[in-house]
């Protein structure tokens, strides 16, 4: 909106220049923030790859056009999740997979609060801003709905209570911080069985998320307890993949999931395939063969459910409460309103299935909205129908190994390893993150991956906030200055 010529500041909308902010602002709000209601407004809900996806889409689309564009997340930052493990793992640094939403912003708002309720027939979104749950109405014209999943604990209280999720930054964060404090404390015990039970890692899930968590963090206790924890038996260490189906990997083809199945369980892996995990404690998890696993350490990647905004949303939704939506994207019924993502479900026709929740996919589904808008907009009602066939999937699962099936092609080992980086480096939005990512992998061989435990960060909670009615409001300020 700003653009800086030296003293001045210019505004992009008609050039005009001004000597300080205060005018430029007070020229801004009276001039171009005047919004008639013949100003369409799209609204936009959720900050993952579809969200922002369609958020950079349609701020290309509609530079010059006076759209007004609305994006809400629980969370201020766009998080890059395929390289969440890696920060697990100390590999990454947190900031390196995150990136502000205020970033992708040119034209558009940005609004950091939770989404509350929908109300489509009134086009009206709810939603409480953060710090004092404060509720604010936002009316729209076209609405993207691209809210992610919980995790789905199968209404499991022990199973929430004692286990860590691998879903958020935070999450990512929490474990490696759990890791270190059990090499800790494993370090100060001559004891085997507490030593052995300090050092059991449990990952419930054999998903993607499962596999590269688990190789990840079994790189990375061997590797510091080999450089750092001399008092450590490596012996004892111990990690366990728990998977209810028959094999891993079932999202690709059983030859690679074989091979993904061997180098694990070469790496001191053990799988426990046709297994559930159905209850936990403190220090155990229990197994549907009605066996107690001792583990101090349990991660939890065994499925994502849709939030309760979502499930509660009137309209007709489908298998683990999804919205149904047709090819175009929209919600039946409902021509104004689109959903993608981890909320929607979303046919494919040429397999008779349903498309999966993939952030490959999500983007494309973004793509097509951003299109679809562009044409309502422009009253062209011939909107686009969504067809996209994956090029395949890919996967890290250890030191320098990764699994890839392309076009119908498999491929392991150091070529499949080389090309994930590859791809997803390629798919970091800015280029400063890039080079900070690829500058941790490049000495990662050469220097120890760090062992500082944080602890835990206080945070000011601000309920509510005194303030003097009578004062003018920010708005009336400025252009009383002018």
């Amino acid at each position: 909106m700003i653009e800086f010529l030296m003293k001045d500041i210019s505004c992009t909308y008609c050039k005009e220049t001004f000597e300080t902010e205060s005018s430029y602002y007070s020229h801004y709000l009276t001039v171009h923030n005047s919004k008639s209601p013949s100003v369409k407004k799209i609204l936009i809900l959720g900050g993952g790859f579809g969200s922002v996806s369609v958020l950079r889409k349609i701020e290309e689309k509609f530079r010059d056009n006076d759209v007004e564009i609305t994006i809400v997340s629980d969370e201020n930052f766009f998080l890059f999740t395929p390289m969440l493990p890696q920060v697990a793992s100390g590999l990454l640094h947190p900031s390196s997979i995150t990136m502000p939403i205020r970033y992708f912003c040119k034209k558009a708002k940005f609004l950091h609060a939770i989404v509350d309720s929908i109300d489509l027939q009134q086009q009206l979104v709810t939603i409480q801003r953060i710090f004092d749950n404060k509720v604010h109405a936002l009316e729209y014209d076209y609405l993207v709905i691209g809210l992610g999943g919980k995790t789905n604990y199968f209404e499991n209280e022990n199973l929430e209570n004692h286990s860590f999720p691998m879903k958020t930054i935070e999450d990512a964060i929490a474990i490696r911080n759990h890791i270190i404090l059990m090499l800790e404390q494993a370090a100060q015990t001559g004891n085997f069985e507490l030593q052995r039970s300090l050092l059991t890692f449990a990952v419930v899930g054999s998903g993607f998320s499962g596999v590269e968590t688990i190789g990840e963090i079994n790189e990375y206790v061997k590797r510091s307890v080999e450089k750092s924890y001399p008092s450590i038996n490596p012996e004892n260490i111990n990690m366990i993949l728990i998977s209810s189906k028959n094999r891993v990997l079932t999202e690709i083809n059983e030859k690679l999931s074989t091979t993904a199945t061997r180098y694990l369980e070469k790496n001191g892996i053990t799988i426990m395939k046709n297994t559930k995990a159905v209850d936990s404690d403190e220090d155990s998890v229990i197994l549907d063969s009605g066996g107690k696993l001792s583990c101090a350490t349990l991660i939890w990647t065994g499925g994502i459910m849709c939030n309760n905004v979502i499930s509660e949303l009137n309209c007709e939704h489908g298998r683990n409460g999804k919205l149904v939506v047709d090819s175009k994207l929209n919600l039946k019924d409902f021509t104004n309103v689109f959903a993608l993502g981890d909320c929607a479900l979303i046919k494919d026709t040429k397999l008779d299935s349903f498309y999966p929740s993939t952030a490959q996919h999500a983007i494309r589904e973004g793509n097509l909205i951003a299109e679809n808008l562009n044409k309502l907009i422009n009253d062209d009602n011939n909107l686009n129908d969504f067809s996209f066939s994956s090029m395949g999937n890919m996967a890290i699962i250890g030191n320098k190994f990764g699994i890839a099936t392309i076009a119908g092609h498999n491929l392991s080992g150091f070529s499949a390893w080389i090309l994930w980086r590859m791809y997803y480096l390629a798919k970091i939005p800015t280029f400063g993150k890039k080079l900070k990512i690829a500058f941790d992998w490049m000495v990662d061989g050469l220097l120890l991956r760090d062992v500082t435990l944080i602890g835990s960060i206080k945070k000011k909670t601000i309920h509510s906030i005194n303030i003097n009615e009578n004062v003018p409001s920010i708005k009336e300020q400025l252009i009383s200055q002018s």
